[in-house]
């Protein structure tokens, strides 16, 4: 019996503190979407939130193109395409996640692509690497990747690079899809635990009450 109300306690418990990890994703989600509904800005010295919009005005490196691999779209292979681009107003060098591209037959040749020349403005949200699934390592290929890892760019670029990434928005050419995620906190899953842990509790809950029931009836008149 104190087993059983023990198990009532700790699920009603963990069914609160699930409500209240999804009450403070909901303020995540949406300080996320007041963020990217807002209108892009300039880049200036300091790193801005994740998911700010910037405006850049500048160049693309020449020559340097990263791939990074096993990225799905629509259920197709391919890869996102990185590429370092220098903006005129900071002075600072962003890697800009250009869009997607499908894998040929030929798995092991790239998509032929290059970075356009000349000026450039364009816009897109920041967001910040972190933890991803890989099918392949951390490891490099060339100008195959398996992660986002800044610190490893920087070596391989030689450019100072900042501590985000530029995720490009509008229109592509050369064959790029920007069609990117949108953001998700996750609310709904940790809706979807309150409301098992609730059931558990309610469970435990009646077979407390009918154990307790069948333990009055057996007791003498």
């Amino acid at each position: 019996m104190l087993a059983g109300l023990a198990v009532v306690l700790l699920t009603v418990q963990l069914g609160q503190w699930q409500l209240r990890r999804a009450a403070d994703k909901t303020a995540l989600q949406h300080t996320i979407e007041a963020r990217i509904a807002q209108p892009a800005v300039p880049l200036h010295g300091d790193d801005p939130p994740e998911w700010t919009p910037l405006s850049l005005q500048g160049q693309w490196h020449p020559t340097q193109l990263l791939y990074l691999d096993n990225r799905i779209h629509q259920g197709r292979a391919g890869y996102h395409v990185y590429a370092p681009f220098l903006d005129q107003d900071s002075g600072r060098w962003v890697m800009v996640a250009r869009g997607w591209i499908a894998a040929g037959a030929d798995r092991t040749q790239l998509p032929a692509l290059a970075n356009p020349a000349g000026p450039a403005v364009l816009t897109g949200h920041v967001r910040l690497p972190g933890a991803s699934y890989t099918l392949a390592g951390n490891g490099a290929d060339g100008a195959r990747w398996q992660t986002v890892d800044l610190a490893a760019w920087r070596l391989a670029t030689g450019l100072p690079l900042a501590d985000f990434t530029l995720q490009q928005s509008g229109a592509a050419a050369d064959g790029l899809l920007r069609d990117w995620p949108r953001p998700d906190a996750g609310i709904e899953r940790h809706r979807a635990y309150a409301l098992q842990w609730f059931a558990l509790a309610t469970l435990a809950a009646a077979l407390c009450a009918g154990y307790l029931w069948h333990l009055l009836r057996r007791r003498p008149a």
